[in-house]
């Protein structure tokens, strides 16, 4: 029994101390097996099976082309590529080669998105170069466009005149498809279109519970008459972009009566077409309204005019928040802003010339008392001054940025030196910039 017992539990034994070795002789026969019936391929992985919410998850991250040449791999993967969820945001790119260097959405493939995907899509945006052939082709695609929802659409041109060129009913024609049969738009960026009136008209019928954004400068066929009956029925209009021939008093004062419109955003372009144009003035009361309606409310100005333009601006307190000046700015200007823009909290001056902007600065330093962040190119300002004007700011300055030629070394600062006051004011590290970042 003794030895029966021995024999068995060396039996065991022997069994114990093979397994390890057998298990390995299984694993080498395996894989050569594997790699020998299917060479470079990965055993026990079929790709095509791969369930479709992580295909999804990995064709959203592939760039359209590389999508379409993936769904020609096999049908579950074509399948993917046709999946709703895929097609719910989409960029149009219509270029001319003749005209445009910038790559443009293959013709097939639109008719396929038309004829497959059309009510899936819900943020569509066009991207046309100057060229008058890829307007009307965008004009062409709105307007079958007839069974989808959009909830966002931009009209984008890289350059002019592009939807200019386009005859205005063709035009009008197609966004109307658009604005009746989607119901539910809450973004529309339509600058630089023979967009009109009426049309607007339709837009307000169909979404005016929706729309909270609306964008459309350089639109010469809108007048005021049109943009108050924006204000007047989208009451959950939150953002307005417009060229300032469109503002008015009354606008303001509609935009402050209504009791569900709270804007927060209103984008000002003012632009000079012509040299010595003239432009209207804005009362401090309809500002004041505005601000009272809307406390927190952003106003942003863009001012692309000649220097014997600024007449109407700046006389009065003027509610501004962000105020950018492309063209060259006078002293006087800028003395005014300091003066009568307590909320301003971002300046960007491109250009001024060659007298120092010293009192300015610290006028607007002291008066403007939100400021933080600043931009200065094509100026002079003096480093006693700037290094007085960071110290007055202190640490709210959180972006500055400033050309280094702007800087003019004086009897107490070198400009080896000044990055060092001015770093000791801020709190961090800061050197002027050798190129614009704004």
């Amino acid at each position: 029994m003794k030895r029966m017992k021995g024999g068995e539990e060396g039996g065991h034994s022997s069994s114990s101390r093979s397994s390890p070795e057998t298990r390995k002789k299984v694993r080498k026969q395996t894989c050569e097996e594997a790699k020998a019936a299917v060479p470079g391929e990965t055993p026990d992985c079929d790709w095509a099976r791969l369930p479709q919410e992580l295909l999804l998850h990995i064709f959203q991250y592939l760039p359209l082309l590389d999508r379409a040449y993936a769904s020609q791999v096999c049908r579950g993967w074509n399948q993917a590529f046709h999946m709703p969820e895929l097609w719910r945001c989409f960029e149009f790119e219509l270029n001319q080669p003749a005209s445009s260097y910038l790559k443009a959405t293959h013709p097939d493939l639109i008719k396929q998105i038309i004829k497959r995907h059309s009510n899936h899509l819900q943020y569509v945006s066009f991207k046309v170069d100057s060229s008058t052939e890829s307007a009307e082709a965008a004009c062409d695609i709105l307007s079958q466009l007839v069974n989808c929802s959009l909830k966002t659409l931009g009209l984008i041109s890289t350059a002019r005149p592009s939807f200019m060129e386009v005859p205005k009913s063709h035009f009008i024609s197609a966004l109307t498809v658009v604005f009746v049969n989607s119901k539910s738009l809450s973004s529309l960026k339509i600058d630089d279109t023979p967009v009109d009136d009426p049309s607007l008209k339709v837009l307000v019928a169909n979404n005016s519970d929706t729309l909270k954004l609306l964008k459309m400068s350089s639109c010469p066929h809108v007048s005021p008459a049109g943009i108050l009956c924006v204000a007047d029925q989208c009451h959950g209009l939150r953002e307005l972009a417009l060229n300032y021939h469109l503002l008015s008093d009354e606008l303001l004062l509609a935009l402050s009566s209504e009791k569900h419109v709270h804007l927060e955003h209103l984008r000002i372009d003012v632009v000079s077409e012509n040299p010595g144009q003239h432009f209207h003035t804005i009362k401090k009361s309809s500002w004041d309204a505005m601000v009272r309606h809307s406390p927190k409310f952003n106003l942003v100005m863009y001012f692309f005019l000649y220097e014997d333009e600024f007449g109407p601006f700046f006389n009065e307190e003027i509610p501004v928040t962000h105020l950018y000046f492309g063209r060259s700015v006078s002293k006087e200007v800028l003395g005014r802003v300091g003066l009568h823009c307590p909320r301003l909290v971002e300046l960007v001056v491109c250009a001024n010339g060659l007298r120092p902007l010293d009192e300015e600065l610290i006028r607007i330093a002291k008066h403007c008392t939100q400021l933080s962040a600043i931009g200065l190119g094509e100026c002079e300002v003096s480093c006693s001054a700037f290094v007085e004007f960071v110290k007055m700011c202190g640490r709210r300055l959180s972006q500055l940025s400033i050309m280094e030629e702007v800087l003019i070394p004086d009897h107490k600062y070198s400009l080896d030196e000044i990055h060092w006051e001015v770093s000791k004011h801020l709190g961090r590290v800061w050197f002027p910039d050798m190129m614009p970042t704004w």
